[in-house]
């Protein structure tokens, strides 16, 4: 195969659900690409993820604005498009690996960014090993990125500091409300967060009580088996106490037997069940047991793309982590990921390290055990000094005259295609 020389461009998606700050990411890479465009070309990105770099559409970010660029760090969702696919390995499809090479080495791309969770880290690790085997000259580098905060190795991942402060003031201030109205009507508030198989998410809903502000929260894991009898006790407990109760349960909770309060049959792109409902299903089990009237809600996307209050050193460390991915590609490095290191919790100090994607990829990382307490409802001091300078700080965006965030949407200019159609199979 031959190889290009001089200079090679950047290849950079996003892969997997959106966050409030994977764009600060995508701002870190561009960024400081465009500052050392001595050794490298233009940022080619993938539009809707892995999917542009297999179709050969891609965008030329060379023509956005560096104002553009920069407004990427306070614009939520992901600007250049996402997907949820996930290649299978080389010895079932290798024509989806080899046409990646092909469209890489069409365009000049020695650079390859992919701003994702776990599987995206799996598709990072192949793309290096195949382009090794096939000769061609490619540094793969994972961009870390996850609400569900389960990446193993880095302390923690961009997007969930930001979705754990939506939870936990949102939580809050439900319970504000649940409590003005329980004497007379509601006393039961449930609130469903992302998170399948790690209770991150969940575990922030308990930062919204602490020693100045009492409420009886009740936080249902998915690393802690659904105990029906044990639950309604505990609720039952905090309403004659309180007067009401407010219950954060993560869409991953489960029965003894493994399966899903939420489960509906389905299944994802991934092959992962399809989740929704957890909300309703314990609201209902509430009322039937113990007569108490309900709200519930789910936060989906609300949570995950609340840019308007996102923690500030989640942003700092989302564009940090992008800023450190290309530079980690400029040392020579390939097959890792760049990740946050805590070097401590009071006060907040932290750096960049790495880790070798072979040890990131299809790797989840779950709740501690100290960090649930022993009765499986709450979170422990230990798990609170982890979270509380994840949430710490305030990034606003900047609102126009009419009260609206100003968010930036991009030209996203295709760059021309030099090879023939391909179907995704």
């Amino acid at each position: 195969m031959a190889k290009s020389t001089g200079k090679k461009n950047a290849f950079y998606a996003q892969s997997g659900g959106v966050t409030a700050v994977i764009n600060a990411s995508a701002c870190g890479v561009i960024e400081t690409a465009r500052a050392n465009k001595h050794k490298i070309g233009k940022v080619l990105a993938g539009r809707n993820g892995i999917i542009g770099a297999l179709t050969e559409d891609l965008i030329d970010t060379s023509k956005e604005s560096a104002r553009a660029i920069a407004a990427l760090r306070h614009t939520p969702s992901g600007a250049f498009g996402s997907c949820r696919y996930k290649l299978k390995s080389l010895e079932a499809n290798r024509r989806e690996y080899e046409r990646l090479i092909e469209v890489f080495e069409a365009h000049n791309i020695g650079y390859f960014f992919y701003n994702g969770g776990g599987d995206s880290a799996d598709t990072c690790l192949k793309v290096s090993e195949l382009a090794e085997k096939m000769g061609y000259p490619i540094q793969a580098i994972h961009v870390p990125k996850t609400v569900d905060n389960d990446l193993p190795i880095t302390d923690n991942c961009p997007g969930f500091g930001s979705v754990a402060k939506y939870i936990a003031v949102s939580t809050r201030e439900a319970s504000f409300d649940v409590a003005s109205m329980a004497k007379t009507s509601t006393k039961i508030f449930v609130l469903e967060v992302m998170g399948r198989h790690a209770g991150w998410i969940a575990a922030a809903g308990g930062l919204a009580a602490d020693e100045d502000c009492d409420l009886p929260i009740v936080i249902l894991f998915p690393e802690v088996e659904f105990d029906q009898k044990a639950f309604l006790a505990t609720v039952e407990k905090k309403v004659k106490k309180y007067g009401y109760c407010s219950i954060v349960v993560s869409e991953g909770c489960h029965w003894p037997d493994g399966k899903f309060l939420a489960e509906q049959g389905t299944r994802d792109a991934f092959g992962h069940a399809q989740l929704g409902g957890a909300a309703p299903v314990v609201a209902n089990m509430i009322k039937d047991a113990l007569g108490y009237k309900f709200h519930w809600a789910v936060a989906d996307y609300l949570q995950r793309a609340a840019r308007h209050i996102a923690s500030k050193s989640d942003v700092d460390q989302a564009y940090e982590l992008g800023k450190a991915a290309v530079k980690l590609a400029l040392s020579g490095k390939n097959s890792v990921m760049p990740t946050v290191v805590r070097k401590s919790s009071k006060p907040y100090k932290w750096t960049i390290g790495e880790a070798p994607l072979a040890k990131v990829a299809n790797v989840e990382k779950m709740m501690p055990k100290n960090f649930i307490t022993k009765d499986g409802f709450g979170i422990t001091p230990k798990c609170r000094e982890y979270l509380t300078p994840l949430i710490k700080g305030e990034d606003y965006p900047p609102y126009g005259k009419d009260g609206m965030p100003k968010y930036v949407i991009l030209k996203n200019a295709p760059v021309k295609r030099k090879l023939g159609d391909f179907e995704i199979q």
